[in-house]
């Protein structure tokens, strides 16, 4: 089925990279609560993040084996659009807060997603990354893209060091539902480059192109 590739940019930490994402037509910002992340954010910078941006621009807070106490927090304070698990979290913690949440599948340590994904059939999708379980991502690492499912019966989106250079190659050969990329438009940890912002978009719209 053809499809417009959404894109998600994550660890983003400040206003301006938001608001220039947000006018190239990024889908979904991410905003790292992993405390041991350079990107973590606390929850009034976020905040500031979420009233900058403008309409149809969804807010996604990633979480890695977080307290309940920091969840609750972020939920109750940041009212975020989509949760986005990375840990070992299970199902049940997933759905407890009653906000849509997508799984990250640790594709460095698992060969199976099927599997892996069966106890969380309430997700809204699954994120495909290159880290191991329990380990956070925005490594700029890679997987092999010939163990990314062709058929799923959920939304998946390729994470795992998308940038520029490949995410069209990426798109043309697993044409994911979306990419999610931290570090590939990255000068910094959590400082986003304008220039690579704006290349991964014509990238992506090139990568579209092949499936029309």
């Amino acid at each position: 089925m053809n499809h417009r590739t959404r894109v998600k940019i994550c660890g983003i930490t400040r206003v301006e990279d938001a608001r220039h994402a947000a006018s190239r037509g990024v889908d979904s910002i991410g905003l790292n609560f992993h405390p041991p992340s350079p990107r973590v954010l606390e929850v009034e910078r976020a905040l500031e993040i979420r009233r900058a941006l403008p309409p149809f621009v969804t807010v996604t807070a990633l979480f890695l084996d977080e307290t309940e106490d920091l969840v609750a927090r972020v939920v109750h304070q940041l009212r975020p659009d989509c949760l986005q698990f990375h840990g070992n979290e299970s199902a049940e913690f997933c759905e407890a807060w009653l906000v849509p949440y997508i799984k990250s599948i640790p594709m460095g340590s698992i060969d199976n997603p099927h599997s892996y994904t069966q106890p969380y059939k309430n997700a809204q999708g699954f994120l495909l990354d290159s880290n191991v379980a329990g380990r956070q991502g925005g490594s700029g690492d890679t997987f092999d893209w010939s163990k990314f499912p062709l058929s799923f019966g959920k939304p998946l989106l390729l994470a795992g060091g998308i940038s520029p250079a490949n995410v069209a190659e990426a798109i043309i050969r697993v044409n994911p539902w979306g990419v999610d990329v931290c570090s590939g438009v990255e000068v910094s940890r959590g400082v986003k480059s304008a220039d690579l912002v704006d290349q991964l978009f014509q990238q992506v719209r090139r990568g579209d192109e092949h499936h029309e």
